[in-house]
């Protein structure tokens, strides 16, 4: 189903970041950590440059875009095959699950950098 206008499109993509955010236990655990970096970011930010600044940003919002598309992809598995388990099913399900678990570590890579940075100009 295609949206008339923009304003539509706008609607049903906050509205797809709102049920995700409602019903999925990960990308809560994930808005938790980036406001935890955020507030750590802002706390030291006279200790950081502004391109680590910018990678925590890009990290946050990748593993969150990753989270979407893993829901996005387990729901329309669930939708296609039910309660049937079919190797290709389980194949996307694991695939998209570890494209969030890459972005976690691309993320991770980056709080170490951030980290070290902070803890080295405190010492």
């Amino acid at each position: 189903m295609k949206n008339k206008n923009a304003w539509a499109s706008f609607a049903a993509a906050i509205s797809g970041i709102r049920q995700v955010a409602q019903r999925e236990r990960n990308f809560k655990f994930q808005i938790f950590c980036a406001l935890a970096a955020i507030t750590v970011c802002g706390f030291f930010h006279a200790y950081l440059s502004s391109l680590q600044i910018v990678a925590v940003g890009l990290s946050i919002f990748f593993v969150l875009t990753m989270e979407l598309f893993n829901t996005a992809v387990e729901a329309v598995t669930d939708l296609c095959c039910g309660t049937t388990t079919h190797s290709l099913a389980k194949l996307a399900k694991d695939a998209a699950a570890g494209a969030v678990f890459l972005a976690a570590i691309q993320a991770a890579v980056v709080a170490v950098w951030v980290a070290i940075t902070i803890i080295g100009q405190l010492l």
